[in-house]
């Protein structure tokens, strides 16, 4: 399946490492003439374009959309002489369905919002899916999207919050990483040890989750002992308003004043 990303900014540079590592598709990229860009496609063998005349050229399956939001509808208008078999996936955030469907008339149109753990294959990607679209083209969006991660089918009023519960979440996963390595190296592990140690714990944990269903609350329970050291942590984490910390990090991305 031929694959093209246009705009290979921190997420589409994520896309294209994620698909890449899958050896699955045939890639290539649309983007403004850059360095950086330039030096990705060399590194990752992948097609490099930079206007929209040379990506009507590759005639491409799928078109992920990775552009910034304001120019993205203009961009898809360039690209709208596709052949109509073409299908549209766009991560463009707030960019509607409806916007990009007056760009791209007749065209399939899939929303994302992924997060940049595509990168490594272990994303987590919310998905909003026309109502009436064929079986052969939502297979073509799910194997292209199954490939990068965890795939979430929503409806499209919920794609904002699952990109701030799924895209700005890693950076608060990461606040806390970056917590606990400190404590852990003032009792003594080396910081490197840390870093490996708390990452593999949040991998395994939310491995678990995810695979096991069961409420966090549950799995909590599965680990807090009768006066164990565990249940002293939660009563410390409770003290400090951790769980408010949390809620009102989400509250505040998602535009709350």
């Amino acid at each position: 399946m031929k694959v093209t990303i246009i705009g290979v900014g921190n997420m589409g540079s994520a896309i294209i490492k994620g698909l890449t590592h899958t050896q699955s598709f045939t890639l290539s990229a649309m983007n403004p003439v850059n360095p950086r860009v330039a030096k990705l496609a060399e590194k990752l063998d992948f097609k490099l374009v930079n206007t929209s005349s040379e990506v009507v050229n590759l005639s491409p399956d799928v078109v992920i959309l990775t552009t910034p939001a304001p120019v993205t509808a203009a961009v898809a208008k360039d690209l709208a002489v596709l052949n109509d078999d073409t299908i549209f996936i766009s991560a463009a955030a707030g960019i509607t369905h409806e916007t990009l469907a007056k760009a791209l008339p007749n065209k399939i149109i899939a929303n994302i919002i992924p997060n940049t753990p595509v990168e490594v294959n272990a994303g987590t990607i919310g998905l909003a899916l026309p109502a009436e679209i064929p079986a052969e083209a939502r297979l073509k969006v799910m194997t292209v999207l199954d490939s990068l991660g965890d795939v979430i089918e929503v409806p499209e009023r919920q794609l904002d919050i699952i990109g701030v519960v799924g895209g700005c979440g890693p950076a608060f996963v990461d606040v806390m990483m970056d917590a606990m390595s400190d404590a852990a190296v003032k009792h003594g592990l080396d910081r490197q040890t840390a870093y490996e140690v708390i990452a593999s714990m949040v991998k395994g944990t939310g491995t678990l989750a995810y695979d096991s269903k069961l409420a966090p609350s549950l799995l909590r329970d599965q680990v807090t002992s009768p006066a164990g050291t565990t249940i002293k942590g939660v009563e410390a984490l409770e003290k400090y308003g951790f769980r408010y910390a949390i809620m009102d990090a989400v509250n505040k991305a998602n535009g709350e004043k």
